[in-house]
């Protein structure tokens, strides 16, 4: 297994070592204890979600309010999707940096986010099924979305018509999530990694 991490700080591609032979494969898509020592402390498992689409179906951008915030780790089991991960963490180095990372059914990579991230994606094929782990339970209240085609941010999602969510259609640009305070703080993101270590 093998980790690299991304242009937006805490944020890791994971490619696992695949055995295979004629009767199929066998592989580790996810190790407690190799993740725990690149990024410092363990991912909670707290939810599990299957995510299933059809081509040029655009998802996100999605995050959670920190703490506690959600941390993700997001494999591709069907088909292929572009995965985006969007630093939203007002006063990081990276603030509004965006990176794409392909997963698929044949590399089987997987992308790891912390807490005050935005992560999204682009279905590459039909029914592109993507399985993720968060460290948290979903909580309405404390999850938000910038608006995906935003052109300030400018992400350059690979489908003719990006056919969206009509909540995703109607989420603030992230210079309107910006002056509203909605977005986490670099400073406050910190802080709560450092919680997680002292545990």
């Amino acid at each position: 297994m093998k980790f690299r991490e991304l242009s937006i700080p805490g944020a890791f591609e994971v490619t696992p070592q695949q055995h295979g032979d004629p009767r199929g494969l066998f592989m580790e898509w996810y190790r407690f204890d190799k993740l725990s020592e690149v990024v410092g402390h363990p991912l909670r498992l707290a939810q599990g979600n299957l995510s299933v689409s059809a081509k040029d179906v655009v998802r996100g951008v999605h995050f959670a309010d920190v703490p506690p915030g959600q941390a993700k780790y997001v494999s591709c089991v069907r088909g292929a999707v572009l995965d985006v991960v969007v630093d939203l963490r007002v006063g990081s180095p990276a603030f509004g940096r965006w990176e794409f990372v392909r997963l698929d059914e044949d590399d089987r990579r997987a992308v790891y986010l912390p807490e005050g991230l935005g992560h999204g994606f682009c279905a590459l094929t039909d029914d592109a099924t993507l399985s993720y782990v968060c460290s948290e339970t979903y909580n309405p209240t404390g999850e938000h979305g910038i608006h995906p085609l935003d052109p300030d941010l400018g992400i350059d999602w690979p489908a003719g018509a990006p056919q969206l969510s009509a909540k995703d259609e109607q989420a603030p640009t992230l210079a309107e999530a910006l002056a509203s305070g909605l977005l986490p703080r670099w400073d406050e993101c910190q802080a709560y990694y450092a919680s997680l270590r002292a545990v």
